[in-house]
């Protein structure tokens, strides 16, 4: 083990690491420097293909080797210059200077960063990275959790159960259909999801750009900045802005998370409370323990560490959501250290998933148990029969059954059966009546 793992603060850094490393490629300070990087290359590169000057090949190909093999050395060095500035995209600015000089490009070191301000790479960089993250580790773990719950509920789709509606027993339902409550409520914020787009801002010192007009006041530099941004990164280019991106698109993608982890964390609840019942079993792992003191104990500490890690996210994602889109006048630097934050919570969303993933593996259908609840509970068939009683016009049918059913213990298939047999109906209705049971009254 790492031993400096032992003594990070968080735990992102420490106990959960090994884990959770491959999101340092999107969200560590390394990252967030390759990614302005890579940035101020490709509109380096964009200006010349413009025309606004000439790159030659050899150029051209180291800058774009570069930024391919741009390790934490290279940040490291990159860091080393801040530590003189006192500005970090200036110090990337600096570092692709010594690049054009290393590949005698010295004369063309002027365009690398020009007309630009920093959050003119910071507003492109973020989003960038943010877009890859959720493309490729985010979304594909949500997606992955549903198809596993989606694949529970095709197991159980005819097992039928006890619903408890308050926590009492209520009309019964079938297992796979309440699987499937959360696969289609995941499908559907999954897609509400997928419409909110990647945005970024390019525009200059206060989005006019005004340093590029001022050097070239004839050229379409919207277009030129349309162009780069849809088409050289993949983002939309906001039209009108301050000095800094609005971030009303990245507070919609943190609000979509947060309610795909609300699902979770009603999923995450509804399984450990089914364990609870005994509805689930789960599979133990030679070694381990359940409790320091009970050695009988199988917890469901999976489908708890996901429900803890959820709610940690969904409260960062609370504040990135209300306070990012909010800057006074063209720009505060608030919004600087919270977006250094914004891999933490999808850290712990990952973390949640991989728990509930977990959690689901360990399952084992304790059939026997939701039958013998259906067996206890005739009570529920009650809504069954004054339905049908209705249907035949019976007089008061929902106030028998609620003198004969409500808050008594002792309801059973013989106490329903003798209640029909007691009713002044005809022999085939009450035959109808007698067929339903707790384990037929399922609905559709």
């Amino acid at each position: 083990m790492d031993l400096t793992q032992l003594t990070a603060i968080s735990p992102v850094d420490g106990r959960y690491r090994k884990q959770l490393a491959q999101l340092a490629d999107y969200f560590s300070e390394y990252a967030l420097i390759k990614y302005r990087v890579i940035v101020e290359v490709e509109y380096f590169l964009f200006l010349a293909e413009k025309k606004f000057f000439k790159v030659d090949a050899n150029t051209r190909k180291q800058l774009l080797k570069m930024v391919d093999e741009f390790s934490p050395g290279d940040a490291a060095s990159i860091k080393k210059t801040e530590a003189i500035t006192n500005h970090d995209v200036k110090a990337v600015e600096y570092f692709i200077k010594e690049v054009l000089d290393k590949c005698q490009a010295g004369h063309l070191k002027e365009w690398v960063h020009f007309g630009l301000t920093s959050q003119d790479i910071n507003n492109t960089a973020i989003p960038l990275l943010w877009k890859n993250s959720v493309e490729l580790e985010y979304l594909p773990a949500v997606i992955n959790l549903q198809h596993a719950i989606g694949n529970m509920a095709l197991a159980w789709k005819d097992i039928p159960m006890l619903a408890r509606t308050h926590g009492q027993p209520a009309s019964p339902t079938r297992l796979g259909k309440e699987m499937m409550v959360f696969v289609e409520r995941l499908e559907n914020q999954i897609q509400l999801f997928s419409y909110i787009p990647f945005t970024a801002k390019f525009g200059g010192a206060t989005g006019n750009f005004n340093a590029h007009h001022v050097a070239y006041p004839k050229y379409n530099w919207k277009k030129f900045a349309d162009d780069f941004t849809e088409n050289k990164l993949g983002l939309q280019r906001q039209q009108f802005t301050t000095q800094i991106e609005h971030f009303d698109t990245l507070a919609a993608h943190f609000d979509a998370i947060k309610r795909i982890n609300n699902i979770l964390i009603d999923f995450c609840r509804d399984i450990w409370a089914y364990i609870s019942m005994d509805y689930f079993k789960q599979k133990t792992i030679k070694g381990e323990v359940g409790s320091s003191a009970m050695p009988h104990k199988v917890n469901p500490i999976d489908f708890e560490n996901a429900e803890g890690n959820l709610g940690l996210a969904n409260a960062l994602l609370e504040h990135f959501s209300a306070k990012l889109p909010v800057s006074r006048l063209q720009r505060d630097l608030t919004d600087s250290t919270v977006l250094r934050n914004i891999g933490v919570p999808v850290a712990h969303t990952l973390l949640a998933i991989r728990s509930a993933e977990k959690g689901i593996a360990k399952l084992v259908l304790n059939e026997a148990k939701l039958k013998a609840d259906l067996d206890n509970n005739w009570a529920v068939v009650a809504e069954a029969i004054q339905t049908i009683l209705r249907r035949e016009n019976y007089p008061n049918p929902y106030e028998a059954l609620k003198e004969l059913t409500r808050g008594k213990n002792t309801i059973d298939k013989k106490s329903i059966h003798q209640f029909i047999s007691s009713l002044k109906i005809p022999a085939t209705l009450k035959k109808e009546l007698k067929q339903i049971t707790p384990f037929n009254y399922l609905g559709l």
